[in-house]
């Protein structure tokens, strides 16, 4: 072949998949556009102090509490990236050791994975154990040790499970479709995800409570009118005792298709809250299904799944494809992919969580109700009603607590 006829194939190549990534980060701004979309107006809210609405003892003892829970949580994740980088610079004793037990590609990836989530979760246990008492100290949690340990105990059992089926898959990809793996490995994410998603309410939560249906009749029969007025089919509204390990109140929509609930914590019941509360935050639960804001968080979830499985690829490719010895730094690549994303990811959430807020204020017309539900939430559980704006950026899935009272107060009459 002439070296020119080469050359020209070569540019032709590099062309088609240019226009190939082009064309593909055009369907992605394209789909986030779609999915960035929602209901809530451009509101003039009026800037709010705390005080207005909290004491001074109250906001004391919230920056008390919050203040010494910001540096656990930076202590806690320096641990684990210490941890998580340790295990990368072992990788290859570690997979040895292993692969002697292993007898096999897959089976030593995943006894590898399962080591790195084992050495991860005990950095973490003593962070997670200073948490425990200072939440005992400040009367958000009542649970002893043994509930608190058993808790631990099965969520790593439930990380565990969910790794080593990445881990398997990914492993198992790489080995018969070699550098491109990702293309099949991607989509295979995302399929979990949404299994995930759907037997979560029946195989996860169980693990951790147990539900029964609303006793007050009178309650779930308004929940029901309010859910119908909304355009929402609910079969039942459960209740889960989150008093076993927690003082705070709080309400959550799992599932999706036949497994949807709607559920609330029996601490929102115990007649800290007035029936109007609960209405306003069971109607905000409910406009996260009229707006199908878990299918969407699935859709984030694909978009941000595609070029992260895509980046572990050429990563790991580049140090000679996924295997055993690797498992370590792709486990540690997804801990910093997500941590990286994790801003943008808050943002997407708190977007969602607005536009909720919004529609539960049309569908109630209590906005009162609302900023006595916020202020319940706040002394309750000491969260910080303006928090600074790192913490909102890493760790605020919901709009700090004194934009969700402005927005009510922007509906009071």
């Amino acid at each position: 072949m002439d070296v020119r006829d080469d050359r020209d194939a070569h540019g032709r190549r590099t062309l088609a998949k240019g226009l190939a990534l082009l064309a593909l980060a055009a369907v992605w701004v394209a789909a986030g556009a779609l999915l960035w979309r929602t209901e809530v107006p451009g509101l003039p809210l009026p800037d709010l102090d705390p005080r207005d609405y909290f004491s001074g003892a109250e906001l004391g003892r919230i920056e008390d509490y919050r203040g010494v829970s910001r540096l656990v949580f930076l202590a806690s994740l320096a641990v684990e990236i210490i941890v998580l980088a340790l295990l990368v610079w072992k990788a290859g004793p570690l997979a040895g050791r292993l692969e002697r037990v292993g007898r096999g590609r897959v089976r030593t990836a995943v006894l590898v994975g399962l080591a790195v989530v084992l050495a991860v979760w005990l950095a973490g246990l003593p962070f997670g154990a200073i948490t425990l008492v200072r939440r005992r100290d400040y009367g958000l949690s009542e649970q002893g040790w043994g509930g608190w340990l058993r808790d631990q105990a099965v969520s790593l059992g439930v990380e565990a499970v969910l790794v080593s089926i990445a881990v398997a898959g990914a492993v198992w990809l790489a080995g018969r479709f070699g550098r491109r793996w990702w293309l099949a490995g991607a989509p295979a994410l995302v399929g979990i995800a949404a299994l995930f998603l759907l037997a979560q309410p029946l195989l996860v939560q169980p693990l951790f409570n147990r539900f029964e249906p609303l006793r007050d009749r009178e309650l779930a029969g308004e929940i029901e009118k309010l859910a119908a007025g909304m355009g929402v089919e609910v079969d039942d509204v459960l209740v889960a005792d989150a008093s076993r390990r927690t003082t705070t109140a709080n309400a959550y929509v799992a599932g999706i298709g036949p497994t949807r609930r709607v559920v609330l914590y029996d601490t929102l019941l115990d007649g800290r809250f007035t029936d109007g509360e609960v209405l306003s935050v069971s109607a905000h639960e409910l406009a996260h299904v009229e707006r199908r804001h878990l299918w969407k968080g699935l859709a984030w979830f694909a978009l941000l799944a595609v070029p992260g499985v895509f980046l572990l690829a050429w990563v790991t490719d580049r140090r000679g494809g996924l295997g055993p010895r690797l498992v370590p730094l792709g486990l540690a690549f997804a801990f910093a992919y997500v941590l990286v994303t994790q801003p943008f990811q808050n943002a997407v959430s708190r977007r969602y969580e607005a536009e909720a807020d919004w529609l539960a204020l049309q569908a109630t017309g209590d906005p009162e109700s609302a900023i006595a539900l916020e202020q319940g939430f706040v002394t309750t559980s000491l969260a910080d009603p303006d928090p600074p704006a790192w913490t909102t950026l890493w760790l605020g899935t919901h709009p700090p607590p004194l934009k969700r009272i402005a927005m009510a107060e922007s509906q009071s009459d």
